[in-house]
């Protein structure tokens, strides 16, 4: 049986697995959701100087502090720079780390780097404004808006998110990832629902330097199709996903 530590994307805190981490402990697997610094419940040690280097020690010290066996690290969306960076730190307590709807990034970016020009233009406004110049505001999880990344949640799990979601802060997009060299050949797994497999194969092939660290040898690639947060649309299918990743060693 595997250990999981589950680290969840922007805004949220470790309430968001509470399907996916039952559904492991069900199997007989063992399941800690974290929050990270500043969220959720942890949201009074939000301040400004808050960046990734403190999410990266968040997830270290689970790691570390779930027992004597290595575990299997599990990125959801905006996770993934975290949970990379543990990993990269730890590489002996880490038997596999899982992406969902992410991925790693290259040495030396930041997350906002991913974003095209016009995006991050938009974000930066957001936070100068919304964000009083240093958090990232819940956004209004307006299904009609954003039909691709909101699918298979309903108005109540919409609510949900905006009610117990907390502001994220800034700096853990803009602050890059400094990767060690050589990279760790830590067994990965990328459960893809919002971009097609096919589709992160073909950017892959066509030298994204995103999706490229996608590929190779140590890596895994499962589809599960939906929206962008599938521990609210699809949390048993998930969970189901993350027992079989822990059993390809």
């Amino acid at each position: 049986m595997a250990t999981f530590v589950l680290v969840p994307g922007f805004w949220l805190g470790a309430w968001a697995w509470e399907e996916v981490a039952a559904g492991l402990r069900e199997e007989g697997h063992e399941a800690l959701p974290l929050t990270l610094t500043g969220l959720a419940e942890r949201a009074d040690e939000l301040t400004p100087e808050l960046g990734l280097d403190v999410h990266i020690a968040d997830v270290v010290a689970a790691a570390e502090g779930a027992g004597p066996g290595p575990v299997v690290l599990v990125a959801h969306s905006g996770a993934n720079m975290a949970v990379t960076g543990a990993a990269d730190r730890i590489p002996d307590r880490v038997s596999r780390v899982v992406y969902v709807d992410s991925g790693p990034m290259p040495p030396g970016m930041a997350g906002i780097d991913f974003r095209s020009p016009d995006d991050r233009a938009e974000l930066e406004k957001t936070v100068a404004g919304e964000g009083g110049g240093w958090t990232i505001p819940v956004p209004p999880f307006d299904a009609a808006a954003d039909p691709v990344n909101l699918a298979g949640l309903d108005e109540d799990r919409l609510a949900e998110i905006r009610r117990r979601g907390t502001p994220q802060p800034f700096a853990t997009v803009t602050q890059p990832l400094e990767r060690p060299e050589p990279l760790p050949d830590t067994p990965r797994t990328l459960v893809a629902c919002t971009i097609p497999l096919a589709a992160v194969r073909q950017m892959a092939a066509g030298g994204n330097p995103v999706f490229a660290m996608m590929t190779g040898p140590s890596w895994t690639h499962r589809e599960l199709p939906t929206g962008h947060w599938p521990m609210f649309s699809k949390p048993r299918e998930l969970a189901a996903l993350l027992a079989e990743s822990a059993s390809q060693e």
